[in-house]
């Protein structure tokens, strides 16, 4: 009786041994979500992953790692990501760096994108990264990012919520109801922005949001659906005693069946997709499943409270090589698919474990758990080296009149429209057709790009510009040339993870060029050659570090903002050395181009002459004679003088605070906020305004330091060295500043 017990034992631990090694880790599956392209207007341009060629992108095109979007002069477009919004601008270049079921991670080049973010789970991340500075939208909100062509000045306006800016020297909170333009890749050169008016972009982007909190599908359907939002104005609600509540639509054909008006593509790492033509096509062909209902066809969503995940096509495929379809020129190939109908197994054709395999059907359908790991052993077990055929299954929707859509493999493969090329097919035929869950057919370079119009590709300067990074994206995708091969040996079934990362690309692929902050730049280009430059580092928390922050606008005041906070190296933490003090000085008015169209002499930064500039240089080289002179006379609180701008500093200095005497000689403003005290790891910076309020009771201009920030013991020592030099400056009873 033990050795039987013990024999038990043994063979549950080997089966349990063999289950995982035929599932695979999890990390192998792909993401649960994708975003969608839910609206363009004018000239918009899309590139896949790995691909040069440029298209006119695709309304309900999924979108994933590497694509890349150019919205051209007039035009606009919105990418939804199931819980965020971004709209995009004209002349405005986009890439998807990184999408999975933790991070949405974009690359903003150029131009304005509009961020609506409706809920940010606890660990999720929703990162845009920037020429000069990485965004983290920490809260649900609404946001502005606008980068300037030239691509060195960004705009962060957060109307709701929270954001933080992270910089090659240092990093900021902003809050809600703040806006703040940045300068460089050290974001010591800021100023804080008057409220801008809403252009009509941030209007229709109102417009936009205003269908979605007040879409009447959000009641039925999980909030992780994409593109919920569009049911609401193309069909109805109705409550079937078998399924629940069911969508209708009321605009299609008498004869319309679900995936008949669209095209198939290419999209890695899921393999064959459909694009739905109908602009609510997107949620009813990725989740949830159809019934067809007195002649009625009815989209049955997932349970609402589950997260939904997201499927290329919720369809079964008929008919092997040799099925054939009869057309005007003869007998060709064919490819025909019908929808899987309610509580019926979803299989798919990419490689998956078994808790994906779950969460993939229970979340789109009520599913009995026996079924579902009756159908994966099975699944599993064919599905390793080839694409599965299904056997002894019936499928309830096949046996619907015209439920089955099929047309010649050509334009199948090479994503042309489906609805004018479908061929019927007699009962008789589809009857003796094998079933499969993906067809053997490999894809092609037009089943990459899909079936939009060739287009010319945007200025070239545009995509290539490096950006700065918080979070290090995956590696750029090789492209769809290095896995023809392979792709053809097994048709109709994607790559896994691990195969497409031992490939080389075939050629020269565009890839982003990524500095991610605390670490050194990478260009992950295919030929392996590597960006050669410095890696990033602290910056010292000196005085000559102070941030620059000005309040620009109808010739006001300019204000000074708390000294910007050098941020740390992820791992390790490193000390910042001791500051050194130096004396404030005096620079003659400069002048030149306006600073607020974004162009300035290399040498100077033009101000206006009657506006008092307290403001601080990022790191600089050693000072010059004349400035260690001025350093060692004593000085009187603040007569400032400052020295000749030295241009090889990698960022130039700015002039310093001018007497009190010359603000009250400036127009007349609004009283502004002093500044709040610096957190214990920096000093309070010695330009701020002496006639400010105390610092206890001070409210914050600046933009907040961030959390990320060194807290070492020399810097605490920097604060009290500098405190002391504050309390010497100060007039004395009787002095005038």
């Amino acid at each position: 009786m033990q050795m039987q017990s013990f024999r038990v034992r043994v063979f549950a631990l080997l089966f349990g041994v063999v289950v995982l090694a035929v599932s695979g880790p999890a990390s192998a599956d792909p993401p649960s979500r994708v975003a969608r392209l839910g609206y363009t207007s004018g000239a918009v341009s899309f590139s896949p992953a790995g691909e040069n060629d440029w298209v006119q992108a695709t309304v309900n095109r999924p979108l994933t790692n590497g694509d890349r979007l150019w919205v051209d002069v007039g035009a606009r477009a919105e990418i939804q990501d199931g819980g965020a919004m971004i709209r995009l601008n004209a002349n405005t270049s986009v890439s998807v760096l990184n999408l999975d079921d933790r991070i949405t991670q974009l690359q903003l080049t150029q131009g304005v994108m509009n961020v609506r973010v409706r809920r940010l789970a606890p660990n999720a991340v929703f990162e845009v990264d920037t020429p000069n500075l990485a965004v983290t939208l920490r809260q649900s909100g609404d946001y502005r990012i606008a980068v300037e062509p030239d691509g060195n000045v960004t705009d962060v306006i957060v109307r709701k919520g929270q954001g933080e800016v992270m910089g090659e020297g240092a990093g900021y909170l902003v809050d809600a109801q703040q806006r703040y333009r940045f300068r460089g890749g050290d974001l010591r050169d800021y100023e804080f922005l008057d409220a801008p008016r809403q252009d009509e972009f941030d209007h229709w982007a109102l417009e936009r949001d205003r269908a979605f909190d007040n879409s009447i599908t959000a009641r039925y359907v999980s909030r992780d659906v994409v593109g919920y939002q569009d049911l609401d104005a193309n069909g109805s609600w109705q409550f079937d005693q078998t399924y629940g509540n069911v969508w209708i639509p009321n605009r299609v054909a008498a004869d319309w069946a679900p995936y008949r008006d669209g095209h198939w593509t290419w999209i890695d790492p899921w393999g064959w997709t459909w694009v739905d033509d109908a602009p609510w096509g997107f949620a009813v062909s990725h989740y949830g499943r159809w019934a067809n209902l007195g002649h009625t066809w009815c989209w049955v969503p997932g349970p609402m409270r589950s997260a939904a995940y997201y499927a290329p096509a919720l369809v079964v495929f008929v008919g092997g090589d040799n099925f054939r379809l009869t057309i005007s020129s003869g007998n060709v190939g064919g490819v025909a698919w019908f929808p899987l109908a309610p509580r019926e197994v979803y299989r798919p054709a990419y490689s998956v474990s078994r808790g994906y395999f779950e969460n993939v059907n229970r979340s789109n359908t009520v599913v009995n758990n026996t079924v579902i790991n009756n159908t994966y052993n099975t699944y599993n077990t064919t599905n390793v080296t080839n694409v599965t055929n299904v056997t002894n299954v019936v499928y309830a929707n096949r046996q619907i009149p015209g439920a089955v859509v099929a047309v010649p493999r050509n334009t199948f493969v090479q994503s042309q429209p489906v609805s004018g090329a479908r061929v019927n097919v007699s009962r008789e035929q589809l009857a003796g057709a094998p079933l499969a869950v993906a067809p053997r057919v490999a894809p092609t370079e037009q089943s990459v790009r899909g079936g939009g119009d060739r287009r010319e590709r945007p200025p070239s300067r545009v995509f290539e510009r490096p950006v700065v990074a918080v979070t290090a994206p995956p590696a750029a995708h090789v492209g769809f040339a290095a896995q023809q091969r392979q792709l053809s040996l097994s048709p109709g079934r994607p790559l896994d993870e691990a195969a497409r990362k031992e490939l080389k690309p075939a050629a020269a692929m565009p890839a982003p060029i990524v500095k991610v902050l605390g670490a050194t730049p990478t260009v992950p280009q295919p030929q392996g050659a590597a960006l050669q430059a410095p890696p990033l580092a602290p910056v010292a928390p000196s005085v000559e570090t102070r941030g620059r922050a000005e309040h620009r606008g109808n010739d006001q005041q300019r204000v000074p903002a708390t000294a910007p906070v050098p941020m740390p190296a992820p791992a390790p933490l490193q000390r910042a050395p001791e500051p050194k003090v130096v004396a404030p000085q005096v620079a003659p008015t400069i002048s030149g181009t306006s600073s607020a169209q974004g162009s300035r002499p290399e040498s100077a930064r033009v101000i206006r002459q009657t506006e008092p500039t307290p403001t601080v240089a990022a790191p600089r080289p050693p000072p010059s004679q004349q400035q260690q002179q001025q350093q060692q006379q004593p000085q009187r609180a603040p007569e400032p003088k400052t020295a000749a701008p030295v241009s090889a500093a990698p960022v130039q200095s700015a002039p310093k605070a001018e007497p009190a005497a010359a603000t009250k000689q400036a127009e007349p403003r609004a009283p502004v906020a002093a500044p709040k005290p610096l957190p214990p790891s920096m000093p309070p910076s010695p330009s701020a305004a002496p006639q400010a309020q105390p610092t206890t009771k001070a409210e914050p201009h600046g933009p907040r330091p961030s959390p990320a920030v060194n807290k070492s013991p020399d810097a605490e020592n920097a604060r009290e060295a500098v405190k002391r030099e504050e309390e010497n400056r100060k007039p004395k009873a009787g002095q005038t500043q």
